[in-house]
């Protein structure tokens, strides 16, 4: 590993002092300074990779309080839900079927992705939208990226550019459930012509529409940057800070009949027999992000890119506990004359305290033929986990502060890549990509479950990807994509036994169509797993899905994607996606047996996933929008039980954006209004399965009972925004 990064570092060395041989050659002004920070993991509209791209303009029209995830709900293959049900607090997104921690997410090229869940939390970082300048959402392998390998897709966000002119903005939102959000932002534009200086501090607060799901967010973005023709440096800081009340346990079938706001997340029986809630029984996660970005032009062919990261967070989830046993904590029983006492009501906090170390670093070719990238990433993560008893109404022997588990766990991986695309003519284009993954983990003490761990894991993946472009002409594009994926296993999957590491081979063929009035882009997909962790359906004690391995399986479909420009008014954005997803030969427990299902449906996967957003534009500043999402039935377990479907169904949004420009002493006045769920539809975008081995009801067999849980997502609610920009 050593070596690799050695050669990888002397070959970005030698290209840099290549390329300062040719500071004198600079003839014109080179490309936009702020995309070389992601230039490296992107790609662009004749790439034979599947993507979609979102830019501030689009984001902007919703962005009322809702996080990252509900931005991308209307791109295809894309699945949202939201805890809480109304999109603020815990969100997350599906892409292909694959969860969120399997998409490989980067801010600034800088990994997201929790190093040990691989999980990405919008809710981390709130109101992030208001701070990104454009998004890149690639499906299935795509091209190398940094940080855990992308099973499902690669979401890549680019904070804010540079500004040439000093402005600022008050945005302030309100709607249903007490939900607000209120945002400054100002930036200095460039003072003697070269520093910029800009920076944002955001709060959203909500009730939820589950109930108690309320959330108190807080976040800031600072950026510091020195620009001139050739050069840009970055150094960037933003976080949030949360606190959310739990509502990960979701609700039975029943309760889905007869209240669906029900949220059973710190409920307990006080002395006199009657349910009470506990106040604080709260998520608090603290998340600080440190980027330094330096992007050097050398000349109108080499540019250069060096990032470092720090990421600091800590935090806990707070819970009361009825009943435990004294041994689970370490307690000493207390004896009383004859009685002993050795269980306790408590109120217990579950830490996690950790650090994230990243240098990035990467050297980009461009000529009228070649375009090359070359690169190498390492990072270094440090966590800690623990619990604290903070009240026990007996709690014998015990300190303050003392943990009654703690187990600690060090992360290291080194990335090496390049790719390349040649232009052969006008017609014909080719892309090759080779990435090198070397991942060494580490873990040892006690869980959370009081179980003791000790891992030490070392994985070496190869990634090769390779594609082609044709040209057939200015209107009409073709592309075939091969790529390789390997994925090591998560602190989760650890924990529940599983070592082995994932591999996936994702083949891709697109067409895509361009002209003044009509736009389609369509691929035809087959992503064949080898070892793949999809999800049980299972959650486990703080609500994190538990995933089992398939063994064989694939996902096959197809996608399309256009926009259709009816006049000049009127605009239709419909996109498709039809799949197949199968486990092949899917093993699982029934009766106390081990029984082979065959081929069977891969969980939370479901076969249609449709959208369309017509937008109608009036007035020239004035923008209304319909937006649809339909979501087709889908399984969430793997064995094709009827208990565990999640159904079908279809939502509609109504979104308006009207800007005022040059209003009094305001650049522009922007009001915009989003009307969720138009038609009041009651649906669930998530829920769990589980079964369990019931051997008390018919003693001598054993019988597998099965059961399912729901998150109820709210019925119409609004958001109204007004946006001061000066």
């Amino acid at each position: 590993m050593k070596l690799l990064f050695s050669i990888s570092a002397l070959m970005l060395l030698s290209a840099i002092g290549y390329a300062q041989q040719d500071l004198d050659t600079i003839s014109k002004p080179p490309e936009k300074l702020d995309e070389v920070l992601v230039k490296a993991i992107r790609v662009d509209a004749n790439s034979p990779v599947t993507h979609s791209d979102l830019s501030k303009e689009e984001l902007e029209k919703r962005n009322l309080g809702q996080d990252i995830p509900f931005m991308l709900n209307y791109l295809p293959s894309v699945v949202t839900t939201s805890d809480a049900g109304a999109g603020v607090g815990y969100t997350y997104f599906r892409v292909r079927g694959s969860d969120a921690s399997r998409v490989n997410v980067t801010l600034n090229g800088i990994p997201f992705n929790d190093s040990e869940s691989q999980g990405s939390f919008f809710v981390n970082l709130p109101d992030f939208t208001s701070s990104v300048e454009n998004l890149q959402l690639q499906r299935g392998v795509g091209t190398s990226t940094n940080g855990s390998g992308a099973f499902g897709a690669s979401l890549n966000l680019l904070t804010d550019a540079v500004s040439e002119e000093a402005g600022g903005e008050i945005a302030n939102s309100f709607g249903s459930f007490a939900t607000r959000k209120h945002s400054v932002k100002f930036t200095t534009g460039l003072l003697q012509d070269h520093i910029e200086i800009a920076g944002r501090i955001s709060a959203i607060a909500s009730d939820g529409y589950i109930d108690r799901a309320d959330s108190d967010l807080k976040s800031y973005f600072l950026q510091a940057s020195y620009i001139d023709d050739n050069t840009l440096i970055k150094a960037i800081t933003f976080g949030g800070h949360e606190i959310t009340y739990q509502s990960w346990n979701g609700i039975d079938e029943n309760t889905l009949r007869t209240d669906r706001t029900f949220n059973s997340a710190g409920m307990y029986e006080d002395e006199a027999g009657n349910v009470q809630f506990y106040d604080n029984e709260v998520d608090d996660y603290k998340q600080d992000h440190y980027q330094l970005h330096w992007n050097q032009q050398f000349d109108n062919n080499w540019s250069t890119n060096l990032g470092l990261n720090y990421t600091y967070g800590r935090g806990f989830f707070e819970q009361y506990k009825e009943d435990e046993d004294f041994s689970d904590y370490n307690f000493t029983p207390i004896s009383i004359g004859e009685e002993t006492i050795n269980t306790t009501n408590l109120i217990r906090r579950r830490w996690l305290d950790n650090d994230f170390y990243v240098v990035n670093a990467n050297v980009n070719y461009k000529d009228s033929q070649w375009e090359i990238n070359s690169g190498a990433f390492y990072s270094l993560y440090k966590g800690d986990h623990f619990g604290e008893v903070i009240w026990a109404q007996y709690a014998g022997g015990s300190e303050i502060r003392d943990r009654y588990y703690f187990s600690d766990a060090s992360k290291q991986e080194v990335t090496v890549f390049s790719k390349a695309t040649f232009r052969l003519n006008d017609k014909w284009q080719i892309f090759a990509d080779m990435q090198g993954r070397f991942i060494d983990y580490e873990t040892g003490g006690i869980t959370s479950d009081l179980v003791p761990i000790d891992v030490t894991q070392n994985f070496s993946f190869f990634n090769p990807k390779a594609g082609i472009t044709y040209h057939l002409n200015e209107n009409n594009q073709f592309y075939g994509y091969y790529g390789r994926a390997n994925r090591e296993p998560s602190r989760n999957d650890f924990e529940e036994g599983i070592s082995t590491a994932e591999k996936l081979n994702d083949f891709e063929l697109g067409y895509r169509y361009t002209s003044e009035k009509f736009k389609l882009n369509s691929n035809v997909y087959y992503m064949d797993y080898k070892d793949q962790l999809v999800l049980s359906g299972e959650l486990n004690d703080v609500g994190s899905p538990l995933r089992t391995s398939s063994g064989d399986s694939y996902r096959l479909g197809i996608e399309l994607d256009a926009e259709i420009l009816v006049t000049d008014k009127l605009r239709l954005m419909p996109n498709l996606a039809l799949s197949t997803n199968k486990n092949r030969d899917f093993l699982t427990s029934r009766d106390g047996e081990l029984v082979n299902l065959g081929k069977t449906n891969i969980s939370f996967s479901p076969e249609i996933v449709a959208s369309n957003m017509i937008s109608y534009q009036p007035l020239k500043n004035l923008q209304i929008g319909l937006l649809s999402k339909y979501v087709g039935e889908q399984y969430m377990g793997n064995i094709d039980s009827e208990t565990s479907i999640l159904d079908s169904f279809f939502v509609n949004d109504l979104n308006v954006f009207y800007e005022l420009p040059d209003f009094s002493v305001f650049k522009s006045v922007i009001v915009s209004g989003l009307v969720n769920n138009i038609f009041n539809a009651e649906y669930e975008s998530n829920g769990y399965f589980y079964t369990y081995d019931d051997d008390y009801s018919n003693p001598g067999t054993i019988t597998t009972i099965e059961g399912a849980g729901f998150y109820p997502q709210a019925g119409t609610n609004f958001l109204l925004g007004l946006t001061l920009k000066f």
